[in-house]
């Protein structure tokens, strides 16, 4: 009986040895994975140069002159995700009633939802026929939108356009969630136009650098594009996207010193000034201006005329508090009840003549409606 019994606790204690090894190789497997992951993802990471020139492909022959009516249109495309059924695992907020809310996806839903959402986005911008287009979030190459090139998608759809594309997201394969990784990225700004460009530059903004932050956001930029006038002047266009998730928004004050200094710089020249874009900032008195069952969001800051350089003003679209132009995605899109605000527009330095609208396609396409300027270079 004894005997047994000691035969019983050897057998035992084998066992739990092959568990424990068992558990143990898992649990080394596991960091060997996860430091080999992190190791990969520093060998990967790099910011990209700035002051890089950019390719003009397509350009364009004609030339701008003063006192005639031109037409711009700012478009966040959402890499074609975003309809209005699509929350972004990113975003969080409150309800008024206190409720906490996350969006639920990292990539769109499935590849014919987001062809339909890039093709949607391409008739906008092709019904509105801009003479110059101002696009973000543009996928060339990315998982979270089935590898769709949406930049190839605008330039067929719009053949008389010149294209003009800076990256500024630019990812290896992303794990996280763990439930539906965002994978790898190619992404940026696509600036289209009618008309002749001398040259274009992608500008670099201040990000977070951080060890793991700087993994997962964007390379933020803005490009410069320069028009001839017939006055030898130039039109210097900036399509331009700052950065959304900026905790107390002290890199996105960082980025408005940049475009600031810039612009100035531009205008002291005595250029045309133009900067379109996702501003990621409320422009002008937008900040609580549309009905919302939620709480306004952490990260919304105000961005008025007090907050830009001398000589340069945001262009408040004719229909800036019936229209907005960004929602809240962490959940999906319902009138009156997502938390809105204009964070898309213009700004142009005193010598430009313009008046703005926000164009209500209630979101259809895009967690962000267009924004078209019409203006005049005096």
């Amino acid at each position: 009986m004894v005997l047994e019994k000691i035969n019983r606790g050897a057998k035992n204690i084998k066992v739990l040895k092959k568990v424990f090894i068992g558990v143990g190789g898992l649990l080394l497997a596991l960091v060997i994975f996860v430091v080999g992951y992190i190791a990969y993802m520093q060998i990967n990471y790099y910011r990209i140069e700035d002051n890089q020139s950019l390719e003009i492909t397509n350009n364009k022959k004609e030339t701008l002159k003063t006192g005639e009516d031109y037409s711009a249109v700012t478009y966040n495309i959402g890499f074609g995700a975003y309809d209005q059924d699509y929350s972004f695992f990113m975003d969080t907020g409150e309800m008024e009633d206190g409720t906490a809310v996350v969006g639920k996806h990292s990539r769109a839903v499935s590849e014919e939802n987001a062809l339909k959402n890039t093709n949607g986005s391409t008739e906008i911008v092709k019904e509105l026929s801009p003479d110059f287009a101002l696009l973000q979030e543009v996928d060339v190459n990315a998982t979270r939108s089935y590898n769709i090139n949406q930049k190839e998608s605008f330039e067929k759809k719009l053949p008389n356009y010149s294209s003009i594309f800076a990256l500024n997201f630019h990812a290896p394969y992303m794990l996280y969630p763990l439930n539906e990784p965002h994978g790898s990225v190619e992404a940026g700004l696509l600036t289209m136009s009618k008309y002749k460009a001398m040259s274009a530059t992608r500008k670099s903004y201040p990000v977070d650098e951080s060890f793991f932050t700087k993994f997962f956001d964007l390379d933020r930029c803005f490009t410069m594009v320069r028009y001839p006038v017939e006055n030898n002047k130039e039109l210097v266009l900036i399509n331009n996207h700052m950065s959304a998730y900026d905790k107390g928004g002290a890199i996105r004050a960082r980025q408005l010193e940049l475009l600031n200094k810039v612009m100035e710089e531009e205008y002291k020249k005595g250029n045309y000034v133009i900067v379109g874009g996702d501003f990621n900032h409320a422009l002008g008195e937008t900040i609580n201006a549309f009905e919302s069952k939620q709480k306004i969001p952490d990260w919304v800051f105000k961005l008025n005329d007090e907050n830009i350089v001398k000589g340069m003003s945001v262009v408040k679209s004719l229909n800036n508090t019936e229209v907005p132009t960004c929602r809240s995605c962490d959940i999906p899109y319902e009138k009156g009840v997502n938390y809105t605000s204009v964070l898309d527009g213009f700004i142009v330095s005193d010598n430009v003549e313009a008046r703005a609208e926000n164009v209500d396609k209630d979101f259809m396409y895009s967690d962000h409606n267009p924004v078209k300027l019409t203006f005049k270079l005096k």
